[in-house]
């Protein structure tokens, strides 16, 4: 393992195709801030400019993962000024994490409320410890979910429940979480990245350019009327067929060989 970033609050480590997005404020609860979101997109620069990378895990130090905003700093801003900077700042960063080229797994290891559950909302995949709880809570401070997670929590559970989840701001236990669709799976909190870390390395495995087409197509398709997303998938696949991990995946097949995906 390799510790590219020491020092901060949000720490990037290597452990060869795999990274490790660790959030490292602990005394803040993980909170996100201007200063938070300014380093965590400094990490995603690093990311994204490093081949080697194959798949990125998420997870936070402490108690939680991200357990939302710092309210303090929320509550010092005021219109224009929080739609131009925090506001901005973290709609930006989001999508970021959203639409990374590589794909993405979140190792919720304990408090992702508000904005901690507007970023798990962002990842591909999401593994909870069985300590994680999940929420936005922001009616109770006279607010409303602000960093996407209107509309993310919306295009991923069931309308009814969704809006239930926001309106009464309760948190939901991990197993609830799983069950409405949040979450793909409730691992006991002393093997959470092992767990993460298995399935990383499973993702490493496949091609990394397919991965990113495939992504991608997810992401376009999820705008798009359902003709248009289909005619979009039959014009990517084409592209694939383009590529050389393509046929190497193909003739490893046939030939009953592991293929060597090369991201080409």
């Amino acid at each position: 393992m390799s510790t590219d970033q020491e020092t901060g609050f949000v720490r990037l480590e290597t452990e060869g195709a795999i990274a490790v997005v660790t959030f490292d404020r602990p005394e803040k609860l993980n909170a996100l801030d201007m200063g938070v979101l300014a380093e965590l997109n400094g990490v995603l620069d690093r990311i994204e400019a490093d081949a080697a990378i194959r798949a990125v895990i998420f997870t936070g130090a402490g108690r939680a993962f991200v357990a939302g905003g710092d309210i303090a700093d929320l509550n010092s801003r005021a219109a224009l000024a929080h739609y131009n900077e925090f506001a901005e700042a973290i709609h930006r960063t989001l999508r970021r994490v959203e639409t990374l080229d590589k794909p993405t797994i979140g190792a919720i290891n304990g408090f992702a409320l508000g904005g901690g559950t507007e970023l798990l909302l962002t990842f591909d995949l999401r593994l909870l410890s069985d300590k994680a709880k999940l929420g936005l809570p922001e009616i109770n401070l006279g607010l409303f979910p602000g960093a996407g997670g209107t509309q993310r929590i919306l295009r991923q559970v069931p309308s009814c429940r969704a809006r239930e989840i926001m309106y009464l701001g309760e948190m939901i236990g991990p197993e609830e979480a799983v069950q409405i669709g949040l979450a793909n799976r409730v691992v006991p909190h002393e093997s959470l990245m092992d767990e993460a870390r298995a399935m990383a390395a499973k993702l490493a495995t496949k091609s990394p350019l397919i991965l990113k087409l495939l992504k991608r197509t997810l992401i376009d398709g999820a705008d798009m009327p359902l003709s248009a997303a289909l005619r979009h998938e039959q014009a990517v696949i084409g592209l694939v067929l383009d590529s050389r991990d393509a046929h190497e995946g193909c003739t490893a097949f046939l030939e009953k060989r592991a293929a060597d995906f090369r991201g080409e």
